[in-house]
């Protein structure tokens, strides 16, 4: 259900027929796919017919997809039991951010929580490949995290670590050994423990952080030493190598492996680092280890696009794999024969579709989703250079036919280690046809350059993303597309709080602004977020008594006494990410000043809008208070 507060926005679609504005409302999407043990299925979250649900796909013979019945709520996440006996769920209860793990038959049936902590978090991280069992996270409204085992068969349970800033990655088959991720954003490492040991909670650091590089009771974290950060990790079967997507001690995140083995007086050490694949001009932006360890499947991020490669871990030798059929991968998983690729992937005319790949041939098939939709427009990729030099760098989203400056909108993605890829948006659609223009820049903070751009913006450094959000506005103009007295500026959550801080900052530069649940004062954020979100936030926002000072200049709320562009603010009730009271204290500012702002609140969504009646609720009133604002005539 929505409801906006204010006058009500026109909505203006369709003023350039030839593009899909309506088609892009109704195209549903197929995310996280997973392949049956036996590559008979594939099992994905799609959100045909309306919420996000898990369906499953026959892969022998053109029958048609069917739905699992999992209940009323939206589901997020979907993974196959090696036995091929039953499914782990990721279930998102209101739309908001408390997830849970469930279970359920293939066909249907014995449909139950397996992780469902009272005012916390659940997610599934992978099943260990012994029988049933399923490695969990669960965090508590606390912020404390426990990686627990549960045999998704008999729903028991084993707790085989807890600490703060806290995830696993990984256990071995023989559950003897444990890799665990630990630190805050950008600064995390891994350890692997020796469950053998007995040992179940890890030390914390001073005032509650991550113990940073100290030994561990053994557990000396591995890339010790190395400034960067290990963001994802997986042990091979027999817990004896720890492969790694960092970038710690180098600036591009690459693939590391590093043996593990038993420590001198109980738990475990690791050896030397080997990098088995790196690229100057692309980071590793994921990868899937084939189950006996034989194949490792890459997906760089090589300037925003997605490009496959093949490793056999047997002998370091690497192949490439054609372009996949569409710009972004946003999943993959490898089949337990280690022949076939499961991926989930996107681009800005085509909605999350699912394909296989032959790992031998290097053969794409679409199994599910809807195809390109025609005339869609494309992205343009940009470079810039910010005021003092930086280079940055965007997608530019053209109005096709426009025989001169347009109106604009500078779209701001969240993290802000997020990066804006060229991926299917029905809102760019909408605003194109509407006659809006788009640009999406990756300004500094932003990941997918290098570790040296994403720090670029930490603490006091985030004045310069504020104006790199003007620079990207100045180069609209200097490129002759953009209308300079039409230029707004429009983000999601961190991309929010950048919109508000621009707005005030730059406060003749743009005409409107659209806030999507974004941050407005770093101090409520601090106080009504998640725990385990303000901790994991320190090192990248500043810490809210230590550097209260900062947090304070750098808070947009604090400054609407400069805001006078007309203001849409968006949210949804059950966000607990940045909770509602950011987007209420923004709307009461703006109006307390008299600057028209209209407020847009989902009451069933949470971070994210999920539900596709909402979705389209939310594209029509953005378009059509964008084009209000920014005086764009009603089609003819």
């Amino acid at each position: 259900m929505t409801a906006i507060r204010g006058a009500p926005p026109g909505v203006v679609l369709g003023a350039r027929p030839h593009l899909p504005a309506e088609a892009s409302l109704d195209a549903w999407h197929c995310r996280a796919p997973a392949l049956a043990p036996d590559v008979s299925a594939v099992a994905y979250v799609s959100d045909e017919g309306g919420s996000p649900r898990v369906w499953i796909r026959s892969l022998r013979g053109e029958a048609a997809a069917l739905p699992v019945g999992t209940g009323p709520e939206p589901v997020a996440d979907v993974s196959w039991a090696p036995t091929g006996a039953r499914l782990a769920v990721l279930v998102v209860p209101g739309g908001g951010e408390h997830t849970q793990v469930w279970t359920v038959r293939p066909g249907g049936g014995d449909l139950r929580p397996l992780a469902a902590p009272e005012g916390g978090s659940a997610s599934f991280v992978r099943w260990t490949g012994r029988g049933e069992d399923l490695l969990v996270a669960e965090t508590d409204a606390a912020g404390r995290t426990e990686a627990v085992l549960i045999d998704a068969a008999s729903g028991e349970r084993e707790v085989v670590a807890a600490g703060t800033l806290l995830h696993p990655e990984a256990i071995s088959r023989d559950h003897a050994r444990l890799l665990l991720r630990r630190g805050p954003r950008g600064r995390r490492r891994m350890h692997v423990a020796d469950l053998a040991s007995g040992l179940r909670t890890l030390p914390s650091g001073p005032s509650g952080g991550p113990a940073g590089d100290a030994p561990d009771g053994g557990r000396t974290p591995l890339l010790a030493g190395l400034p960067g950060s290990t963001d994802y990790g997986i042990l091979s079967a027999d817990g004896r190598i720890a492969y790694l997507l960092s970038d710690a001690g180098r600036d591009r995140a690459a693939l590391v492996a590093v043996a593990v083995g038993p420590a001198a007086g109980g738990g475990a050490g690791a050896g030397e680092p080997v990098v088995l694949a790196e690229r100057p001009d692309a980071e590793l932006d994921r990868f899937a280890l084939s189950a006996d360890g034989r194949r490792i499947v890459l997906v760089w991020n090589a300037g925003g696009l997605s490009e496959l490669e093949v490793l056999e871990t047997d002998t370091g030798a690497l192949r490439p794999l054609p372009p996949p059929p569409a710009e972004v991968v946003t999943s993959i998983r490898v089949s337990l024969d280690d022949e076939t690729a499961v991926l989930a992937a996107e681009g800005p005319g085509q909605p999350s579709h699912v394909l296989l790949c032959d790992l031998e041939t290097g053969r794409y098939r679409r199994v599910a989703g809807a195809g390109p939709l025609a005339g869609a427009a494309g992205a343009e990729p940009v470079r810039l250079t910010a005021r003092d030099g930086l280079g940055l760098s965007g997608w530019l989203y053209r109005v096709p036919g426009a025989s001169g400056p347009s109106p604009f909108t500078v779209y701001l993605h969240g993290g802000p280690e997020s990066e804006e890829r060229p991926a299917f948006n029905p809102l760019f659609q909408n605003l194109l046809a509407a006659g809006i223009g788009v640009f999406a820049p990756n300004v500094r903070g932003s990941s997918g350059s290098g570790r040296a751009f994403r720090e670029a913006d930490d603490l006091a450094l985030r004045f310069h993303a504020i104006d790199d959000v003007a620079d990207c506005a100045a180069e609209l103009v200097r490129l002759g597309a953009a209308d300079p007295g039409r230029i707004a500026c429009m983000g999601h959550s961190y991309g929010g709080y950048l919109t508000l801080a621009s707005l005030v900052a730059h406060p003749a530069l743009f005409r409107a602004g659209v806030d999507v649940c974004g941050m407005a004062d770093f101090a409520t954020f601090y106080e009504r977020t998640e725990p385990w979100i303000a901790a994991a936030a320190v090192s990248e926002y500043g810490h809210p008594v230590a550097d209260r000072d900062l947090l304070r200049a750098l808070s947009p709320l604090h400054s609407f006494d400069r805001l006078t562009a007309p203001l849409l603010v968006v949210h949804g009730t059950q966000d607990t990410n940045v909770p509602l009271y950011e987007a209420e204290q923004a709307v009461r500012a703006a109006r307390a000043r008299g600057v028209p702002c209209d407020l847009l609140l989902f009451e069933d969504e949470g971070h994210e809008i999920r539900r596709p009646a909402n979705r389209v609720s939310f594209v029509r009133t953005v378009t059509g208070w964008l084009s209000r604002h920014l005086g764009v005539p009603a089609p003819a």
